[in-house]
């Protein structure tokens, strides 16, 4: 995480500070506590798409993710400072010399919230069996579980079994998974997995209560019980989720103060960026995630007396684990099923033009494929500079174009780009270039469809959407969570079923040799350059057009602590704060 030059935060500030506002949370930060920080406050924040779902095993997007992980955790979780892992609902574990069986070893004060599913509404300490409930659930068919694929699957000793049987009406508990006690669980492992720690981090691998699948059922997508920091106290959908401070919580920091800090989060979800930038401007949200590219030039040419103003927020930035691309689906569109088309698109675009100009610098242009360039991965053996991507290349594109049968566009159909709304103006402006080069460079003809984030999901996860937007956070700093994505095996047997994963519906079977070589190998280096080779397939194979890697930009109110910006844009609020105006002057 890096905080923009002090002159540019000064800057863009003055905008703000000009136009006035209230920060009602300077004011409201409560009493100070051991080692200086401060309780109470209710943390303001808004995503500008609501949630598709809460249930553990249905979150497939940041916006649930986000809300999710203040409600629920697993055996282990991230530290939102560097995104190392740190234990949760597990308080320590040991891995067997073969690396195939992990041992963990729960904390007996992890409680559930209080609801209704429990006797007289009081939450019951969570144990072993819950998480082993929860991890066969995970292993079980269902038309909202879209964890399994990139969880158990392959991973967990009779993961596969439990949910080829679950097709059947069948309900088997997953065999690697072993209750020794109330406290201790072991898994056990097909083969050793350098990312299995990872996998259990993520969301399908929350824990939550039998008793509220028992009772809400479908409804859990809504009805949420887990042993986060907070909980949810009302939800009107699409429009605010309040939460409040789970009072039971187990964690305690190191003065002793119980956590979480804060009273309470309020999520809203206003769809409009420049409403939801003026809402913070008026001390209505304590952050605002991303700077709309369409207000960039607003602000800069309001900045004349800025030197003059007080600086009244910070500008934080780090480069995102986040690829934002098209991709084609390889079995609708007769089109895309050659590969010379695919191949002219990439060439036919300018990455360089669309990152400089277009976002105006707010992501960096996609020169090495799906993976983000990021200076860890490097050092750790990814081959970036080994890898063969696409450069900007109008002759190369005409010339794959012609060898496909479409020599200056001739008999190419007309085409449909489907893009999702929210976010501000961004996507529609990239998806504007993108037409123009097409139509400049190969004559065809695009058109640009446009609907909201929901139906763009279902569109592109059932093959309704043959070529498609799209952009993939990281489900853990490993370049594995980016090529997972063209894994066949998380293309559903039936073709009219969900792929959840796999929505280019990617085959090729000398990539998934690789990815699974790679998946076993201990030697990080070795697994790196087998990760590598398979992204070159991906490259000389292209189901996607990688666009851009995004770079993440936060504005954040100087009241404000321990909110840090990370690749993977994770937020965990259970250190969060808010101190007093003149302090928050101070800094």
């Amino acid at each position: 995480m890096k905080k923009i030059s002090i002159g540019f935060i000064a800057l863009t500030s003055a905008l703000f500070v000009a136009c006035g506002g209230d920060h009602k949370n300077d004011e409201n930060s409560g009493s100070e506590a051991k080692g200086g920080v401060y309780l109470g406050g209710i943390a303001r924040v808004n995503e500008v798409e609501t949630f598709k779902s809460l249930m553990p095993i249905s979150i497939n997007e940041i916006n649930s993710f986000h809300i999710g992980s203040q409600i629920y955790e697993g055996l282990v979780k991230y530290n939102p400072n560097d995104l190392t892992l740190m234990p949760a609902i597990a308080k320590s574990w040991e891995v067997a010399a073969d690396q195939k069986e992990y041992t963990f070893h729960l904390r007996s004060n992890a409680k559930f919230h209080d609801d209704a599913c429990f006797p007289e509404g009081k939450g019951r300490m969570a144990n072993a069996t819950d998480v082993k409930y929860c991890f066969d659930k995970l292993c079980t068919q269902d038309g909202n579980n879209t964890q399994y694929d990139i969880t158990f699957k392959d991973r967990v000793d009779g993961a596969n079994e439990s949910y080829a049987a679950s097709k059947t009406g069948k309900s088997t508990p997953v065999k690697g998974v072993t209750v020794v006690n109330d406290t201790t669980l072991k898994i056990s492992l097909v083969h050793p997995d350098a990312s299995f720690l990872n996998i259990l981090a993520m969301p399908g691998c929350y824990i939550y209560p039998k008793e509220a699948v028992d009772k809400y059922g479908a409804e859990m997508r809504i009805k949420t019980v887990g042993t986060g920091p907070f909980f949810i106290e009302n939800i009107k959908e699409g429009d605010v989720v309040i939460m409040k401070k789970n009072q039971s919580y187990w964690g305690v920091d190191q003065h002793g103060n119980k956590l979480p800090y804060l009273d309470g989060i309020k999520w809203s979800f206003i769809r409009d960026k420049k409403t939801e930038i003026l809402e913070f401007k008026r001390g209505n949200l304590d952050m605002v995630y991303r700077i709309p590219v369409e207000m960039f030039s607003e602000l800069m040419g309001k900045l004349e007396n800025a030197n003059k103003s007080e600086n009244e927020f910070n500008i934080v930035s780090s480069t995102a684990l986040n690829t934002n691309y098209y991709g084609f689906n390889l079995t609708t569109n007769p089109v895309f099923a050659k590969k010379d088309v695919r191949l002219a698109f990439n060439y036919a675009i300018d990455r360089h033009k669309i990152a400089d100009f277009t976002i105006q610098g707010e992501g960096t242009s996609a020169d090495y494929g799906m993976v983000p360039y990021t200076e860890a991965f490097e050092k750790e053996g990814y081959p970036y500079k080994e890898l063969k991507a696409y450069a900007y290349d109008p002759a190369k594109a005409q010339e794959l174009l012609k060898q496909a049968g479409y020599p200056d566009g001739k008999g190419f159909p007309e085409i449909n780009l489907e893009i999702n709304s929210g976010g501000g103006d961004r996507n529609i402006l990239i998806a504007e270039v993108v037409k123009s080069m097409l139509d400049q460079n190969l004559k065809i003809k695009v058109n640009i469809n446009t609907v909201p984030f929901s139906e763009h999901l279902d569109n592109m996860q059932t093959g309704k959407a043959d070529f498609f937007r799209n952009a993939w956070v990281a489900d853990y700093p490993d370049p594995e969570s980016f090529l997972t994505l063209f894994l066949s095996s998380h293309i559903p047997a039936v073709a009219t079923e969900k792929s959840y994963v796999n929505t280019t519906r990617f085959r090729n079977a000398k990539f998934d040799s690789l990815f699974m070589a790679a998946r076993v190998e201990g030697d990080k280096t070795k697994r790196f350059k087998l990760l590598g080779l398979a992204e070159q397939i991906l490259l000389d194979e292209a189901p996607v057009m990688p666009i851009f890697y995004d770079e993440n930009f936060r504005l954040v109110h100087k009241h404000v602590r321990n909110l840090p910006e990370n690749p993977m844009n994770f937020i965990d609020m259970t250190t969060t704060y808010f101190v007093p105006k003149k302090e928050a002057a101070k800094k």
